[in-house]
């Protein structure tokens, strides 16, 4: 009897898991449908106005005593949610978008009014079904295309619009990214192609220079620019917001330890922080350091590389990698201390987010004198 009810309890678990899955599926349908279809709604809300106004009167009175007008007609029928403002977002939206023919197919079936507009009146016309080809796969909410709609830069916002749709970020993580301007400190990291194909696919990691940044921004950890801390208070401060740390550091890190300690000929060696990265298949080891880098931690971090590459690595992974993150470097001391081919990278960390404006000025700059 006893293992019958064993089996019973085990049919009873998988069944539920099963059933969980299925709900669990179907949540995540119906928010992706909800999603689509919010933003699908608003690009046909642009749509319908900017018929309008192109139809009309081109002046700017006419198309603010429109949006004025269908606010008002809106908050009345539906309540808050569609001020003059939203339906704006709504114009611009279609107007971006609909300029930017790019990205797979949506069918989706939307109540559409297919009138002709005048300035002196609207012929009504039955309300149709119509299938709308959508511009671009509408993965994203309508919050983050908010966001992505401030970005003047088509290349930029594309950037940030694959990023987020890969990455599944957040609408915060989204901000936070293109406020540390994770596009211009990549860009500025790559040749002139590099930076074109940042704007058509995914941000590839295929070799150790694609997960620098410089400077890398831990604006995160609440640290004072003008207030002295210890290496460890430092350390400390990223293990605590190790998931934020985690999304600046770039793709494919796990964290492994913390003060990772072997010891070598009866000596003790720590290392500050030991990651491993799936995408480039090898150990990142990581040393903080709150001043000026100098070239005797260079050595050091050459010593730590050696020992992971002989007595930790497997023979299916590739090389060590090693990064001392410095509050200040000089690029003449690192190219003397270390050969050509060295696997050690040197990045320098900030505590405030970056002149988004003076690395834009920069890049635009850069860009030119590749030309």
């Amino acid at each position: 009897m006893s293992n019958i009810q064993n089996i019973d309890k085990r049919i009873i678990v998988d069944v539920a898991k099963r059933i969980e899955r299925l709900i669990a599926d179907a949540q995540a349908h119906v928010g992706r449908t909800i999603n689509i279809t919010e933003v699908v709604t608003k690009y046909e809300i642009g749509r319908i106005i900017v018929e309008v106004v192109q139809k009309g009167e081109r002046r700017a009175t006419y198309g603010k005593q429109l949006l004025k007008g269908v606010s008002e007609i809106l908050t009345e029928r539906f309540g808050d949610g569609w001020s003059v403002e939203t339906l704006k977002k709504c114009r611009k939206f279609y107007q971006i978008y609909s300029a930017n023919k790019i990205g797979s197919t949506l069918s989706v079936q939307l109540p559409i009014e297919d009138s002709v507009y005048t300035v002196d009146q609207i012929q009504e016309s039955p309300t149709q079904s119509r299938k709308l080809d959508a511009i671009y796969p509408y993965t994203l909410s309508w919050s983050h295309y908010v966001v992505l709609m401030r970005i003047e830069s088509d290349e930029e916002r594309r950037f940030y619009e694959i990023e987020s749709q890969k990455q599944n970020w957040s609408v915060r993580q989204l901000q936070r990214q293109y406020n540390s301007s994770l596009y211009e400190r990549l860009a500025l990291s790559k040749d002139k192609d590099s930076i074109m194909r940042l704007a058509q696919e995914e941000q590839t990691v295929n070799k150790p220079n694609d997960i620098i940044k410089n400077p890398l921004t831990l604006e995160f950890l609440g640290l004072k620019t003008d207030a002295s801390y210890s290496e460890t208070k430092l350390e400390n401060a990223i293990i605590d917001k190790m998931q934020h740390f985690l999304l600046e550091l770039g793709k494919g890190f796990l964290f492994e330890a913390r003060q990772k300690r072997f010891t070598f000929d009866e000596e003790n060696f720590y290392v500050d922080l030991v990651f491993y990265n799936r995408l480039l298949q090898c150990y990142v080891l990581i040393d903080l350091k709150v001043d000026k880098l100098a070239h005797q931690d260079l050595g050091q971090m050459q010593m730590y590389i050696n020992y992971y590459d002989r007595y930790v690595k497997q023979d299916f992974e590739k090389p060590t990698i090693g990064i001392l993150l410095c509050k200040e470097k000089k690029d003449a001391l690192v190219e003397l201390t270390l050969p050509k081919e060295s696997n050690i990278y040197t990045q320098q960390y900030a505590l405030y987010l970056p002149d988004k404006q003076m690395l834009q000025a920069k890049l635009r700059e850069w860009i030119a004198e590749q030309e």
